[in-house]
């Protein structure tokens, strides 16, 4: 086979939490995740030594790493949180119901059985019961397992402090207390030194994003965007500021120098997004290679990159291997991830074994070597977020990450490399004249400036950063009314911060988080802090929420009885008219690096079955070779529908119950798919003795993987009942 060289790099990112008028972090992930992910990812490599990664750390990221190692921070949910219980006000009390759940319930919370009770007990009244029935006992616990969640996985085993706390579970004193905040304290300083010693010791390249993770493309020129979507909205007045796309680079360059010692040789431009002055002035500013996704390669060479049924992309042999864009007199070496490899770790091997998912991914990987004709060495690029998705593994995704290393390191036929590594072996790299303009989600800008809430945000940063041109060019001048260099200093600051590309990320459809305010009010100061610090009034707009609150999923119960030609068509207007509809806010193709394929779910009963038509984004599921619907009926036991479709037709279905297939299912059942997928199953089929409503699920999986699901949480309540349109509860 060709041997593969393997370039794995974990993006390390937090945008700049703190209130640039108080100083406070008004949000508490870059220490949460300090604790369960930072230190942890970097540190497991130490087990394997011949395995070599490259690790960005976004200078924003580091900045805040340091004031935390420095125990000198102030950040309110920290203080809170570790506040003595005998001394908590109301106001407290109810921050720390709004805290202390945002963290994922599967996998973290559940493993504490006292934690998930707590989080039962606070739902009524949507936590204002909590406020009154709490005793001394349930604050006390909430605060220290809020913060034991957020530990490194290996801490459980390996630290007296965290394991002891652990194994107690409950009935936490403020000793515990205070023993733990010591704990996150020493552990926070451990964080920045282990990747300075693991680039030392050769196992990893450090490399950097632009300073405050700005979207270079778009604050050189804002107009770009339309070249990549020409349907995209703009602002009325392009942001052009290539001279703070420069700065934001050069800022990066000098911070990395100062923490790790080196000056960095490789860019993880922000979100992957590039173009070709962005390009240009990264390689000016003697940056020598960049990475981003396929899709952006696939626009500049204009070539697909679709996967067949053995997951071998067509035209593979221009995608696994480095390019290097000439622009002018200047060129830059890129590196192009695999798409649909690093969404599996991202997205899918979370619902998997970790051994097995491993192996999956490694035997994936090893196909390719074995397939493809060549003497090059393949260059197989894994790119994805180093924190976001260990939660929602179990173990914080430690096993599985064990397991892949484990096997890629005693792979003779395979070398793990870091980028600098991979592209000096790559033997002879072709040459493209230029780069398609966009980033590594849809191969465009949208989610940062294809809604009228972010042109509403470029709008106000177009203004501030005006106000901040025109008072330094009056300082520039001498005028009197110019205001000091200190002054403008700390609105260049303000400024650059908010050029970062999380303000965006957040408004829009694509994205919300139950911080979603706070990310909006922190735009919004940031911009506000620059006509602060030059002396000026703010605009009015600025006190004004941009994030319209974002409606997650339509979800309507029954309204009639339905009567259903199982087709697969929209056969009429008035066919599901009375059903049942859970409708979630997504689009089609990617977000965050996702590909969604569910639309929408209907649902509803006749006299003597129960019905569901499933309504996919047609043109994502069609890159799908043979792909495989699960419809799970939950009563006393669970039933699933499992329909296989070749060629955009069902194939065949089966009929699941206790994991045993029906030998006839075409008695109980029927499924049929064109443009929608449509099934029935007999009510005789459904165990509903007992039940006052049933469990609804939907999974598409493909290749032998779950690639998306309806509910994103799993399952749907459907009520029972004749006043719900269904059939009565069986007693």
């Amino acid at each position: 086979m060709r041997r593969v060289h393997l370039v794995v790099l974990w993006h390390m990112h937090q945008p700049q939490y703190r209130d640039p008028e108080t100083g406070r972090y008004v949000l508490p992930w870059t220490r949460l995740h300090a604790l369960k992910d930072y230190w942890g990812m970097v540190e497991m490599l130490r087990e394997f030594p011949n395995f070599h990664a490259t690790c960005n750390v976004v200078p924003s990221l580091g900045m805040q790493l340091e004031e935390y190692a420095s125990g000198n921070f102030n950040e309110p949910w920290f203080s809170l949180a570790f506040k003595n219980g005998e001394e908590l006000t109301r106001e407290d009390k109810a921050e720390i119901i709004a805290r202390a759940f945002q963290v994922n319930h599967e996998r973290l919370m559940s493993r504490w059985p006292r934690f998930a009770e707590l989080f039962e007990w606070s739902r009524p009244a949507g936590g204002a019961q909590a406020l009154v029935s709490f005793t001394l006992r349930d604050w006390r616990d909430l605060q220290l397992l809020s913060q034991l969640a957020w530990m490194e996985e290996s801490w459980f085993e390996t630290d007296d402090v965290v394991s002891r706390l652990s194994t107690k579970g409950k009935d936490y004193t403020e000793k515990d207390k205070s023993a733990l905040r010591k704990k996150q304290l020493e552990f926070l300083g451990l964080v920045l030194p282990a990747y300075r010693d693991a680039a030392q010791r050769g196992q990893i390249e450090i490399s950097t994003t632009p300073f405050y993770h700005p979207i270079l493309p778009l604050i050189c020129d804002s107009d770009i965007a339309r070249v990549a979507n020409p349907a995209t909205p703009l602002p009325r007045r392009a942001y052009r500021r290539p001279e703070d796309a420069r700065e934001q680079l050069q800022l990066a360059r000098e911070y990395h120098e100062r923490v790790f010692g080196v000056k960095p040789a490789g860019l993880w431009p922000s979100e992957g997004s590039v173009s070709d002055q962005a390009l240009t002035i990264a390689s000016e500013e003697g940056f020598k290679w960049f990475g981003t996704d396929e899709g952006v390669l696939g626009r500049t060479l204009n070539v697909g990159f679709f996967r067949d049924g053995n997951g071998i992309p067509a035209n593979a042999d221009r995608l696994y291997k480095p390019w290097r864009v000439q622009l002018a007199g200047n060129s830059i070496a890129g590196l192009f991830r695999d798409h649909h490899l690093s969404d599996l770790v991202g997205f899918v091997y979370s619902r998997m074994d970790g051994k097995a998912a491993a192996a999956d991914l490694h035997n994936r990987m090893r196909h390719l070597g074995e397939s493809m004709q060549g003497d090059q060495p393949l260059t197989i690029c894994l790119f994805l977020d180093g924190e976001n998705a260990w939660e929602y593994y179990p173990g914080n995704g430690r096993a599985f990450l064990r397991e892949f290393y484990g096997r890629i390191q005693g792979d003779q036929d395979f070398r793990a490399l870091t980028a600098t590594e991979a592209i000096a072996a790559a033997g002879e790299i072709p040459v493209t004249t230029g780069i398609f303009p966009a980033s590594w989600i849809n191969a465009n800008f949208d989610v940062w400036i294809g809604h009228p809430e972010d042109v509403a945000a470029w709008e106000l940063l177009w203004d501030a950063r005006e106000a901040y041109a025109r008072a330094f060019e009056a300082r520039k001048q001498g005028r009197a009314d110019a205001p000091t260099g200190t002054a403008l200093k700390e609105a260049r600051e303000s400024l650059l911060a908010a050029e970062g590309s999380d303000w965006c990320w957040w408004f829009g459809p694509e994205h919300s988080t139950a911080n979603d305010a706070e990310f909006d009010a922190l735009f919004r100061k940031l911009l506000t802090a620059i006509y602060l610090a030059l002396g000026q009034v703010a605009p009015e707009e600025l006190a004004k929420p941009i994030k319209r609150k974002p409606e997650h999923a339509v979800q309507l119960a029954p309204t009639g009885q339905l009567k259903i030609n199982i087709d697969g068509r929209d056969t009429s207007y008035f066919e599901w008219l009375g059903a049942g509809l859970y409708s979630p806010e997504r689009r089609g193709g990617s977000m965050h690096g996702r590909v969604f394929y569910l639309h929408e779910m209907r649902y509803g009963f006749e006299e003597e079955r129960f019905c569901v038509r499933i309504d996919p984004f047609v043109e994502a599921l069609g890159e799908l070779e043979d792909p495989e619907f699960r419809i799970t009926i939950g009563g006393a036991e669970e039933v699933t529908l499992v329909v296989h479709l070749e060629r955009g037709h069902v194939r065949g279905f089966a009929v699941e119950k206790g994991l045993v297939c029906l030998l006839n299912p075409k008695l109980v059942a029927e499924a049929a798919f064109e443009r929608v997928l449509e099934v029935a199953i007999h009510k005789d089929q459904i165990d509903f003795r007992g039940q006052r409503k049933l469990r609804l699920g939907v999974a598409l999986w493909h290749g032998g993987l779950p690639v998306d699901v309806l509910p994103a949480e799993g399952f749907l309540d459907v009520s029972l009942g004749e006043e719900n349109w269904a059939w009565p509860p069986e007693w």
